[in-house]
């Protein structure tokens, strides 16, 4: 909840789009729906604040949803949206407007020693405090913290359609019964073994590009899709048709869209920790490694980073 608080709180004072749409999972399969409210049923003890809905107050949520066959949902109204291409900037800008913030872009950092960063492009700079929050990239500063923690690099392909016609909307972000088997959080359901089993048989070439698929919506009306995982050595620089095609098959299955023309494909690659949600290594005397939350930096980032400060106020005072 510290980051949902701190993005509503972004989204008044920095000027960054916050839609308040929550998220519905869709359950087409009785499997599906049995996780759903497997998951549903033991929330409460883990204060987590959702419920299962019916088919016909998951359509009036979201008429995106495809209706033929839909079972239910499981109903989330906590989840916020951004636009994270506009985010950064606007987040930057306001930090360097509001707290004289001085950001370096397009800078390279060649090595990092206790309290001094050297530049590719200038002499070193001296720091009390060095945080190294570089993604998948920190192998390149710090490679034996890297090899000892397990981590696994991820490369997913997502797209994006054009604008929506006419203002259309799709609600609530939305995903898929192949998402529960991607979550962690889902893995205490018992019906998620048969799922699971279930699609591995049905559908294998999915779980062999660990394809679960979702949607949102951005503030200019475009829907983005997503995605795939491959990990590690499947990693290569090219793209597959055959993932985007096996993504866009899968959505069409749960959602409505009037234009399914896409506008923009991409891939992007990050580092994943396996074992828990975040890698905290110091290699360094007060040079603090913060790195692998796989997909989920943007949901974590505030929450880790005012826990990571609470705790050095603690120690350093």
């Amino acid at each position: 909840m510290r980051s949902r608080q701190a993005w509503l709180e972004l989204g008044q004072q920095a000027g960054v789009w916050v839609n308040r749409c929550g998220s519905i999972h869709l359950a087409y399969r009785d499997d599906e729906l049995a996780v759903l409210r497997e998951f549903a049923q033991a929330a409460p003890d883990h204060g987590i604040d959702c419920r299962l809905i019916s088919a016909d107050e998951t359509r009036r949520r979201s008429t995106a949803a495809n209706p033929k066959g839909l079972l239910g949902g499981l109903l989330s109204e906590s989840e916020l949206c951004v636009n994270p291409r506009d985010a950064s900037a606007q987040i930057a800008a306001w930090l360097q407007r509001r707290w004289g913030v001085v950001f370096r872009f397009g800078t390279a950092v060649s090595a990092i020693h206790s309290e001094q960063v050297h530049l590719a492009d200038g002499p070193p700079s001296r720091f009390d405090r060095v945080i190294v929050c570089g993604g998948a990239e920190v192998e390149n500063l710090f490679p034996e913290v890297v090899r000892r923690s397990g981590i696994r690099l991820c490369k997913l392909q997502m797209l994006a359609t054009d604008p929506q016609p006419g203002g259309w909307r799709l609600g609530p972000h939305l995903a898929g019964g192949l998402t529960l088997r991607h979550y962690a959080s889902f893995e205490t359901c018992p019906s998620l073994v048969g799922l699971r089993q279930r699609i591995a048989t049905e559908t294998p070439e999915l779980d062999h590009f660990g394809i679960h698929v979702m949607a949102s919506q951005t503030d200019d009306g475009r829907v983005i899709l997503g995605d795939s995982h491959e990990y590690d050595e499947a990693i290569d620089p090219f793209d597959k048709a055959e993932i985007d095609r096996l993504i866009l098959r899968e959505l069409r299955k749960l959602i409505a869209l009037p234009s399914w023309s896409i506008d923009q494909r991409w891939h992007g690659v990050y580092a994943k920790l396996p074992s828990r949600p975040i890698l905290k290594a110091e290699p360094l005397p007060e040079v603090h490694v913060r790195t692998g939350t796989g997909g989920a930096g943007m949901t974590l980032s505030f929450g880790l980073a005012e826990s990571d400060w609470d705790d050095w106020d603690e120690r350093f005072g």
